[in-house]
């Protein structure tokens, strides 16, 4: 294996007034053979990509007759070609192989690079292209997503995907806010800004009256962020809104979110459509930004003393109040608690590790957390496969890790000389500053293969060691490329300090305390990159100044058929794989055997395992797995979850070795209490952590799983039925409760009144729009069916008339209880029976809620057979057959769905708006697996 390398004695010329190295980069072969081609090595097919919405059949995506890999999933295939692939389908123009995709990014970097003089020879920029163009088709990493949107393309050459905003306290510059962040979410981006200038509304305007405060500014950019989403997009809009803990306005910033959740929750119990995508969540504020709390240090150790701390007035810098610091941090935790949010931001962590502080202060972030640098900024992004490195003897290769960062870096540097920029400023300063943001995914999936439990001391050791490795071999490329083609502009003025945290960087990785041979070895190589890139930055400086962010990798995760993205775990040890031709089916994650074979188990031991996960999900009781391996397998969700505080000390390890920070959500439990989420927010502050967001599972109304079961009126033991049926009429005032549900996509709500000691008397169902043929069928429906009951029908005679019914809408719902249906007619029904008739009736009917089929399953568990059955068929455990043939009640659409339908654990995650599948977390957003939709900024 070969590396690249800079060149010893490059000549020296003057541009611009400004000294500039030249000579350029010597590139020497690691992934490729000289003569051979990358696309010559691999196996091409051609395939047919037609993606539709599940929960009405649709089609919303249709090409046919690409090619690709043989090796690459069809997930990928999918993903990629209806959201990368240029020119309009069906037209000639329109891209139809991977082939052409790659070509035209890649190509578009070699020759900017050969512009620019990045290259020592034409020789040199071909091996660059063909090693680049290897990486990729191999998916090995991945640019962000609008590399793929634009580069190469008639379109502006955009390629960052994270931008941080600035605003002042002047209505030009407010105004200018909202301008720049409509414009960048047009492109589909997200940003951040601080508000913290604007002044409080306890300070006086320059004409004498009162200041309105940023939080009355924030209404007016969130309604503009909606009014964009609505106007095309199909997620969202991303961004993030930060405000100082000293700021006067603090408290009600923390409290906006969560009183708009009460409001939520009135106007839902009153009936309107709350939902995620419902139509009147529309009236309700602040709902398209994440909201972070900057807080100092001085603060969190008034928390710590609970002390008073003061809130400053923005024109003066007095102090204009005093506050309970512990009180309101209670108040930031009670809030995050309810809805969500805010995060923190921790201030003064974030500026110790600034490179540029003479260029100004770090103040906010881009939407997801990831990148914080400098007002008015931007950052690139790309991520590594990190499982691709994992050798079959239970290593990891850091040496060819080192040259894989080596040329993504390069890239990355090479893309700020074409690229464009929303706005003049942003533009501006990225080229000055020029902040990279390499990071990596599937280290979840790594640590499970290698045998490392996520939350152990192995796991964080290596994930430590990995990312140092990763940051200070780039900061030692960014310094070779400073001497090629000169450091960037800023560094002369931040010289002292960039050279302060690099030596921190430095400190840092001496700290790691290694366990395994794995882990000792990545250190050492990262020692020497640190080494070498301090000597030669001190030397002449550095090209970047930042490195490496972990962004949530969701649809590039996707692209390159990682099990899991960014810093995550293992989602779950069952994972729905979509197949050739159509259908799916259920699978036990390849990582799992993978990690058994790590572990010293041998092959019919692995094979007894993976068929017990198979059938339970889950690797408790596996026949044969030691109780000291459970841990390796723990997952995000399931029967062995990771504790929230196992996702901060992970958080913790890497972030000493990253330019900026991580995009990460910790999700605690549905129980969590709020001195829990306070604990939390502490410790991050503790163990050094830049930034810090909670969720709580079910703490918000527009979630799909979040629909509690229903009291239960006790019916009459025995119904009288007279001779001659006799209209038993409901009292002027009865008791009654109402359902919202929703069957494949169809939103209604169900009405029941009842006797106030007889059972159901009456059902009121509203489904479409008023004054539509469906609402009218609907009401005359329902009046039949409370004439009946009146007239004493029983209700289980209609129950097992209408269960069951088949026809459209039907399939997922968002009730615990029934989450299937096959008609709107069979979910009502099953509804009615499971709150109004009792247990003996409904057994004979067979229906029974969650928790009743849970007691059953456990039953019959308990009584089965102590011996196996003869002949079990591995793979057929392994591999369940395609979901489209399954039993309605067993449907999956994503490995989300699945894992409930496997563990009856539901995951608080949105369902999809482009195809209507439930997605995944990915950092602190999510992304779907169908077709590679986002709700962040990746």
């Amino acid at each position: 294996m070969t590396e690249t390398v800079g060149t010893g004695n490059p000549a020296t010329t003057r541009t611009n007034g400004k000294k500039k190295q030249t000579g350029g980069l010597t590139v020497r072969r690691v992934f490729t053979t000289e003569g051979v081609h990358p696309y010559d090595q691999v196996t091409w097919e051609k395939r047919d990509v037609v993606m539709t919405n599940w929960r009405d059949g649709t089609v919303n995506f249709e090409q046919r007759g690409v090619e690709f890999p043989d090796f690459w999933s069809v997930n990928a295939t999918n993903i990629v070609t209806s959201k990368y692939f240029r020119g309009a389908v069906g037209s000639a123009q329109r891209e139809q192989s991977l082939k052409q995709l790659i070509d035209r990014v890649v190509h578009a970097y070699v020759g900017a690079g050969r512009e620019h003089g990045y290259f020592a020879s034409p020789a040199d920029a071909e091996v660059f292209e063909h090693e680049l163009t290897w990486m990729l088709l191999h998916q090995v990493f991945s640019f962000n997503s609008p590399v793929w949107f634009n580069v190469g393309t008639t379109s502006r050459q955009q390629v960052s995907a994270c931008f941080i905003l600035a605003v002042d306290d002047t209505m030009e510059s407010i105004l200018n806010w909202y301008r720049e962040e409509g414009l960048i979410f047009k492109g589909g981006s997200g940003a951040g800004l601080n508000l913290s200038r604007i002044r409080s509304s306890r300070e006086l305007l320059s004409s004498g009256g009162t200041a309105s405060g940023p939080v009355s500014f924030m209404r007016g950019a969130d309604a503009s962020a909606g009014t964009i989403k609505s106007g095309g997009a199909t997620r969202r809009a991303a961004k993030m809104v930060v405000l100082d803990v000293d700021h006067p306005d603090v408290e009600e910033f923390v409290q906006t979110k969560a009183r708009e959740e009460e409001k939520i929750k009135v106007l839902r119990d009153a009936g309107f459509d709350m939902d995620l995508s419902g139509s009147d969540i529309t009236s309700v504020q602040y709902q398209n930004a994440n909201n972070s709390v900057r807080v100092s240090d001085e603060f969190m150790q008034a928390v710590e003393t609970q002390g008073e701390f003061g809130l400053r007035a923005r024109m003066t810098g007095e102090v204009i109040d005093r506050v309970d610091a512990k009180k309101l941090f209670r108040t930031i935790a009670q809030a995050a608690w309810e809805c969500a949010d805010p995060g923190l931001q921790y201030d003064d962590t974030i500026n110790d590790w600034h490179t540029c502080p003479e260029s100004g202060r770090i103040t906010a972030s881009n939407p997801c957390s990831e990148y914080m640098h400098l007002d008015n900024s931007s950052c690139n992004l790309a991520s590594l496969n990190l499982l691709k490195f994992a050798t079959a003897d239970g290593g990891f290769d850091a040496p060819l890790f080192a040259k894989a960062v080596e040329l993504v870096i390069t890239a990355m540097d090479i893309s700020i000389c074409f690229a464009d920029f929303p706005t003049e400023a942003i533009g501006d300063t990225t080229r000055k500053f020029r902040q990279l943001g390499i990071g990596y995914a599937n280290l979840g999936a790594l640590l499970m293969a290698l045998g490392h439990a996520y939350d152990s001391d192995g796991g964080r050791a290596l994930a430590a060691a990995i990312t140092s490795l990763m940051t200070g071999v780039s900061y030692r490329r960014s310094a070779e490329l400073a001497a090629v083609v000169g450091p960037y502009e800023g560094y002369a003025r931040n010289a002292e300090a960039h050279q302060r945290v690099m030596r921190k960087h430095a400190a840092a990785n001496e700290l790691v305390r290694t366990y395994h041979a794995n882990d000792a070895a990545v250190r050492a190589l990262a020692t020497q990159e640190w080494k070498r890139g301090i000597e030669l930055g001190e030397a002449g400086g550095w090209r970047n100044a930042q490195a490496s962010v972990l962004a949530p990798t969701g649809t590039i995760g996707f692209m390159m058929d990682c099990d899991t993205t960014g810093i995550e775990p293992d989602f779950s040890l069952v994972k729905f794989k979509k197949l050739v031709g159509g259908g799916s089916m259920q699978i036990v994650n390849q990582t799992v055997p993978r990690a058994l074979a790590a572990l010293g188990y041998q092959g019919e031991q692995i094979e007894a395992i993976v068929e017990y996960i198979a059938q339970h999900g889950h690797v408790v009781d596996a026949p044969g797995l030691r109780q000291e391996h459970y841990e390796v397998f723990d997952c995000a969700v399931g029967e062995r979850s990771i504790a929230p505080m196992g996702h901060v000390r992970m958080m913790a390890a890497v972030q000493p070795f990253l330019s900026g920070a991580i995009s990460k959500t910790v999700n605690m439990p549905e129980s969590a209490t709020v001195e829990e989420v306070e604990e939390i927010y502490f410790q991050g502050w503790k163990y050094g952590l830049k930034a810090l967001a909670i969720y709580r599972d079910n703490c918000k109304v527009g979630q799909p799983l979040s629909t509690g079961k229903k009291e239960k009126a006790e019916p009459e033991a025995e119904k009288v039925v007279e001779y001659r049926p006799v209209r038993k009429r409901l009292p002027k005032k009865r008791p009654s409760q109402t359902v919202s549900f929703t069957v494949g996509g169809a939103e209604g709500y169900l009405h029941a009144g009842s006797y106030p000691d007889d059972g159901l008397g009456e059902i009121f169902v509203k489904l479409g729009k008023q004054g539509s043929t469906l609402s009218g069928v609907m009401d005359a429906f329902s009046m039949s069916i409370s004439v009946g009951l009146q007239h004493g029908i029983p209700l289980e005679f209609y129950v097992s008339k209408f269960s069951n019914l088949r026809f459209e809408p039907a399939g997922m719902t968002d009730d615990p209880d029934i989450r299937i249906a096959t008609s709107v007619m069979d979910y009502l029904f099953r509804r009615l029976a499971l709150d109004y008739l009792p247990y003996e009736k409904r057994s004979q009917l067979g229906i029974f809620t969650a928790d009743e089929r849970s007691a059953q399953v456990e039953a019959n568990y308990g009584s089965a057979p102590a011996t196996e059955p003869e002949n079990v068929d591995i793979d057929a455990l392994r591999s369940t057959v395609d979901s489209s043939a399954a039993e309605p009640a067993r449907v999956a659409h994503s490995t989300a769905e699945l894992v409930e339908l496997n563990l009856g654990t539901a995951s608080d995650a949105p369902l999809c708006m482009t195809c209507g599948t439930k997605m995944r977390p990915a950092g602190s957003c999510y992304a779907c697996e169908g077709c590679g939709a986002t709700s962040g900024c990746s």
